[in-house]
């Protein structure tokens, strides 16, 4: 089944989904446009400017072999960005919600990749994993020193010193910075500017600032990404993937973790994260906040 066909000439039905939610107004809220396919790139870009949503996804024809369906995604400042995060897994929920997709699964194609996306639906509820690929990790070229000063604003951030800061990647790199207790989560208050300076040396696009947490959560995070004017996002599982491989690696984590993100804005996100021999698969719920219709 074609997602939207049947839409007057320029109307593009819509839904505003709460990612990583199991009820409304909780989560990362994206708005997700699934009869997108004659929108030109411009049109897309300003539909994503006038949500102003960390991300916006449209549902396309796939040009892959293999594909179902197609995702492109925007941020609020209209920048295309590629992964497997909340912006891939809302979509693929609201696709399953609407009947033009189910179990056991399908094939995305997101940011020139085709990966596979899996459906349980069991009494009524329906979660979503998705395959990120591999994870690539790296050590930046920026010190600690240099990653605190732009993560403080009032109170001083203190860093884990047994896990330095360092890039991650599942189509999208970030900058994942170990810090000493929740309290140095908190503390957090990045100048947009002297933080984006540290991500273009490090070659990154956001900072996942993390510590290990104790109360049923593998890890307590905050994810801010000045590079595309996102000032903090309430989950992000382009970042979380590569977190979860990483303290994997590391021996902080099982096959399974569970990160914590969005509780310091209201919106709190729990993410899980599987960490297999190919590479990362993210799992969750969502919550429908809202639908309508676009008029371009």
């Amino acid at each position: 089944m074609r997602p939207g066909r049947g839409s007057p000439a320029g109307r593009h039905r819509y839904a505003v989904v709460d990612v990583f939610a199991d009820r409304p107004l909780t989560g990362n809220p994206l708005a997700v446009i699934t009869d997108a396919d004659d929108l030109t790139d411009a049109q897309m870009a300003a539909v994503a400017v006038e949500f102003n949503l960390s991300e916006t996804t449209f549902v396309t024809r796939p040009t892959r072999p293999g594909a179902d369906h197609a995702l492109r995604c925007f941020t609020a400042g209209g920048d295309e960005v590629g992964g497997a995060g909340h912006n891939a897994l809302g979509a693929w929920w609201w696709l399953v919600t609407i009947g033009a997709a189910g179990p056991p699964g399908a094939v995305q194609e997101l940011g020139g990749q085709t990966l596979p996306v899996h459906v349980d639906v069991t009494d009524d509820v329906v979660t979503i994993g998705l395959d990120q690929g591999p994870v690539e990790l790296a050590e930046p070229p920026v010190t600690g020193r240099q990653v605190v000063e732009a993560l403080t604003g009032g109170e001083p951030v203190r860093l884990d010193p047994a896990l330095p800061p360092v890039t991650g990647s599942v189509g999208s790199t970030h900058l994942l910075v170990a810090v000493a207790s929740p309290g140095d989560v908190d503390a957090a208050d990045p100048y947009g500017p002297a933080l984006a300076r540290v991500l273009a040396a490090a070659g990154a696009e956001g900072c996942y600032v993390y510590s290990r947490a104790g109360d049923g959560h593998d890890a307590y995070c905050r994810f801010f990404n000045p590079t595309v004017g996102i000032a903090e996002d309430p989950a992000t599982g382009t970042a979380a993937g590569p977190l979860a491989a990483h303290l994997h690696r590391h021996g902080l984590v099982g096959d399974r973790a569970r990160f914590l993100q969005g509780d310091a804005m209201g919106r709190p996100s729990v993410l899980t994260i599987d960490v297999t021999p190919a590479g990362t698969r993210l799992t969750g719920r969502c919550a429908l906040a809202a639908t309508g219709e676009l008029h371009l």
